[in-house]
């Protein structure tokens, strides 16, 4: 009687453990997971990060000209905020990745279309420009709070 709950104690906590622990399959595939990537163009704002991560009525066409100029002069890290509120985050088409900054001044506040390889993993989007221009006949409201 004592070997059949010793063996049932044994199988139970085998199977315990063996259900807690954690899977390698799952952790390497997780690390191995392939990014997606894609030619393709976007249109939107580029602006400064902070204010569209903290300020969620701020939008790709209604902001503060003032808030995103003075941000990106302080080096907030540039994106661009797409109609849909997605963000993009330039890089470079080289790796080591060159800095995009110099490329991405002189559009602060307005409204372009980018054209070049867009990267996606796990949610975060960045796209190495292509080509960048601006859209001039998209109307913006530049005195939001």
């Amino acid at each position: 009687m004592k070997r059949a709950v010793y063996a049932c104690l044994w199988i139970f906590l085998v199977s315990t453990l063996t259900c807690a622990l954690p899977k390698p399959s799952s952790k390497k595939s997780q690390q191995n997971e392939p990014v997606q990537q894609s030619k393709t163009t976007i249109e939107g704002l580029v602006r400064d990060i902070a204010c569209p991560i903290q300020n969620p009525a701020a939008t790709a066409t209604k902001f503060n000209m003032k808030c995103a100029l003075d941000c990106a002069k302080q080096g907030s890290p540039l994106i661009v905020l797409t109609n849909d509120g997605e963000m993009y985050f330039p890089i470079s088409d080289s790796m080591p990745d060159i800095d995009q900054r110099q490329k991405l001044i002189p559009f602060v506040g307005k409204y372009v279309r980018i054209t070049g390889t867009v990267f996606e993993r796990k949610g975060t989007r960045a796209i190495a420009i292509g080509s960048i221009k601006e859209m001039k006949s998209v109307h913006l409201i530049t005195n939001a709070e």
